[in-house]
């Protein structure tokens, strides 16, 4: 087990769904969140779950945390996870992320250094902010950022030292890089459902 902590952002206003919560919907027999939950619990010693209705996941045995800054966005979801993580080194995924792999997980902590602030995967399509492992060293700057009005992640990144793992490796555990597929609307929920029968993920 790690002494590094698993966060879950759930925050997001889920427009394109007509409210409805992405991290219940159905992939594979069970919701996205329980996917989720299930790989952090091999995986991390604490699990915190970063959203605006905590009363939805009181069945989960997580840290149920609400968003410390009001404007919702994935940076200050981040920021969230990160002050009220109590290990150092927080891995940070969203909610609508079905397809996590264990393996590539423990890649991207295995190439954690000591002077790292944020390790991330970096593919053809550029950094991956949320499948990534921070340092709460990387607090101040997010912080900063925030109280700015700043919310684009990338521009945290510009005074913390960042470990990027190259697609090469990525695809080592992963090769159709399906950790990094996300649902943003009904189109790809439905690619979802036919990636998880073509996979068996």
């Amino acid at each position: 087990m790690n002494p590094i902590t698993g966060v879950i952002l759930s925050g997001g206003l889920n427009t394109r769904f007509s409210g409805f919560n992405k991290s219940f919907l159905f992939i594979n027999g069970k919701p996205i969140i329980e996917h989720i939950y299930l790989l952090f619990k091999i995986l991390f010693d604490e699990i915190i779950i970063v959203t605006n209705n905590p009363v939805l996941y009181l069945e989960y045995d997580a840290k149920i945390i609400s968003d410390f800054f009001s404007v919702r966005s994935s940076l200050t979801g981040i920021h969230t996870g990160l002050s009220a993580a109590e290990n150092n080194k927080v891995f940070i995924t969203a909610c609508d992320t079905p397809f996590l792999e264990k393996e590539l997980i423990k890649t991207i902590i295995s190439y954690q250094i000591e002077n790292a602030d944020i390790v991330i995967p970096e593919t053809s399509n550029g950094f991956e902010p949320l499948f990534a492992l921070y340092s709460k060293r990387s607090l101040h700057n997010i912080e900063n950022n925030l109280k700015k009005g700043s919310y684009k992640i990338m521009n945290c990144f510009k005074k913390n030292k960042i470990r990027s793992v190259s697609e090469k490796i990525l695809r080592e555990k992963d090769p159709h890089l399906l950790s990094f597929f996300n649902i943003n609307n009904k189109d790809d929920f439905n690619r979802a459902v036919n990636l998880s029968k073509q996979y068996g993920t």
